[in-house]
């Protein structure tokens, strides 16, 4: 009998290569009905997995003499799933290779069997060393190419290198609450917890917080929040605020949860009727490079989109009053996404070092950067801006 952990985290590596499936949407349809351990073994797995795909293609393919493509994707998934047990976690040996070998069987590939469990025996026997052997960068990390390149580019080869690692590493678990919870950081109402209780605080990091708090929203004013689902950011406005957000479902969910004081729109931010707002925070679509740890499958689907924050941000600049402020913010470390995108609108920033001077963008200070290998929080990009 397969462990049903296993079980689910194979479910969910098959939906997010096959389906284009999100890993954690993925995950909450699959482990329904196992136990708390089970569950969160099965996430462990199915996130491990899915992460450094790259890295045990590497070594299915070595090990296996087949290029990783050309299998059938079930006993792609099955021996990515496998490699990680073995190189990656404390999992029996024999246990992860009968598995391994029964869940190909259980997709009705019997022709396969007798190779999966080859490749698994090879693995088990050179996996963790070829690994170990292989030279530092996007291959034995687990990242793209174009990713590696843009981080070498834009911050040296030694913090590219920094950033990989980072983000292959399970990020903190911050929240934001009301009331004293964990650990406190420097950002007003950010707390590191071991757990969250609902109740008393939502999870949220405290780069994302503090694109919120840079706003400087008054109560009185009228706010703009031009790409304002899931709604966190919203939550933290003060002020009469218009939360705008293109999907309908995400508005309507969203809706749900935020104050008396948010306003949720549903519509296209380029073409909103409205204007004479105080101030505006456009937290823009991106590629996502700053939580690539918070999102396992991400890496793999991400693309840069400075041609629609720079509409983004042109559409909020057109609704702010005269000398009003405009916080641009995206959770991405890509200088074609951040700074560049700012440059493109003409819009004058405003310095925000001596605010955050821990956090001061380490080229062009009058904006911040948050970077995941130094605050040990995502990577957001920051800039305020005049209108």
């Amino acid at each position: 009998m397969i462990a049903p952990a296993r079980k689910a985290a194979y479910a969910v590596v098959r939906r997010v290569f096959e389906e284009e499936a999100y890993a954690d949407r993925a995950l909450a349809s699959a482990v329904e009905g196992l136990d708390a351990r089970d569950r969160a073994l099965a996430q462990r797995l199915a996130y491990g997995t899915v992460q450094l795909a790259r890295t045990l293609d590497f070594g299915i393919e070595q090990l296996g003499k087949r290029p990783v493509r050309k299998l059938d994707p079930p006993v792609r998934a099955a021996l990515r799933l496998g490699a990680y047990q073995l190189a990656f976690t404390d999992q029996a040996e024999h246990a992860v290779v009968d598995d391994t070998v029964e869940l190909v069987r259980a997709a009705r590939l019997e022709r396969a069997v007798a190779f999966t469990n080859a490749v698994m025996r090879r693995l088990a026997h050179g996996f963790q060393g070829l690994v170990a052997s292989l030279p530092e960068g996007p291959v034995k990390y687990s990242y793209p190419d174009w990713i590696a390149e843009i981080w070498a580019r834009d911050f040296g080869g030694e913090v590219a290198l920094e950033l990989m690692r980072a983000q292959n590493e399970p990020p903190l678990l911050e929240v934001h609450a009301a009331a004293p919870v964990g650990e406190p950081t420097d950002v007003p109402g950010a707390y590191v917890v071991d757990a969250v209780d609902i109740g008393r605080m939502r999870p949220m990091s405290r780069a994302s917080q503090l694109a919120a708090l840079v706003v400087g929203a008054q109560a009185g004013e009228r706010i703009l929040d031009l790409c304002a689902a899931p709604g966190g950011k919203s939550m933290l406005l003060a002020g009469e605020v218009t939360a705008v957000e293109l999907h309908p479902g995400r508005a309507q969910a969203m809706a749900k949860n935020v104050g008396p004081n948010v306003r949720v729109v549903t519509a296209d931010a380029r073409e909103l009727d409205e204007s004479g707002f105080d101030r505006a925070l456009v937290d823009a679509p991106c590629s996502g490079l700053g939580v690539l740890a918070r999102r396992p499958d991400l890496r793999w689907r991400a693309h840069p989109l400075p041609e629609l924050q720079l509409e983004l941000l042109e559409a909020a600049a057109a609704r702010v009053k005269p000398g009003g402020t405009i916080v641009y913010s995206v959770c991405t470390l890509n200088a074609d996404e951040n700074e560049a995108v700012v440059d493109a609108s003409g819009l004058e920033p405003l310095s925000l070092r001596s605010e955050w001077p821990q956090y001061a963008h380490p080229t062009r200070p009058e904006f911040l950067l948050t970077l995941p290998h130094r605050d040990r929080t995502s990577g957001f990009f920051i800039a305020r801006l005049k209108s």
